[in-house]
């Protein structure tokens, strides 16, 4: 089963985070590595990937400083865009994570799948680690696609795709992490021409 969600056009929707150790437990989820050698071959700008970076940062420190403990709480920022995992108290605090996330400059949309739940055991969490470590892996393998445009993150045995690709991409990724419990695709949705030209810097909002 597969879920799409694409970016917002209006970009001022709320944007997710990963909560520090120290206050709301940090749930960790997968992802690329952005520095180093793999900052030339990502489809995302430099600044971005530094963007990227500083918002997830940020949303840890200031969803600590919000919900305290009242919350296990993942986030990954791809191409401003920031997928929001985990379980929280209730409904407020899950409302309450968007907001305080959406005000952090640089962010451009949320995609928020949090659940009013008690926290995932630690064999759940490292379930989730396994699969991931697994979808990456046939990503490599597969010769038709560029496994560094893609982020990957599991939990509670879903899978979430993020990335700047093309629809073909997006459905050829997909197919490769078949077999799980369900896949959500959070693509930024893109044409071969497209992939060509990188998107100009947002503007810092003040």
């Amino acid at each position: 089963m597969t879920r799409t969600i694409r970016r917002p056009a209006a970009a001022a929707l709320l944007l997710g985070a990963a909560l520090l150790s120290s206050g709301c437990t940090a749930l960790v989820v997968g992802g690329a590595v952005v520095g180093g050698a793999l900052v030339a071959t990502d489809r995302r700008t430099t600044g971005t990937q530094v963007d990227d970076e500083l918002i997830e940062q940020k949303a840890r420190s200031r969803l600590n400083e919000t919900l305290g403990e009242r919350g296990h709480i993942g986030a990954v920022s791809y191409n401003r865009m920031v997928l929001l995992v985990g379980e929280v108290e209730g409904e407020a605090d899950k409302q309450t994570a968007e907001q305080v996330i959406a005000r952090i400059e640089n962010v451009q949309s949320v995609v928020n799948e949090l659940r009013v739940a008690p926290a995932t055991s630690i064999g759940n969490r490292a379930g989730d680690a396994f699969v991931t470590t697994k979808v990456r892996a046939s990503l490599v393998d597969a010769k038709d696609l560029l496994a560094r445009s893609f982020k990957v993150t599991t939990h509670r045995g879903v899978v979430y795709l993020m990335g700047r690709v093309t629809q073909r991409e997006a459905d050829r990724a997909a197919e490769i992490a078949r077999g799980v419990q369900k896949v959500v695709k959070v693509f930024d949705i893109v044409t071969e021409g497209e992939l060509d030209t990188r998107p100009p810097r947002p503007v810092a909002a003040s």
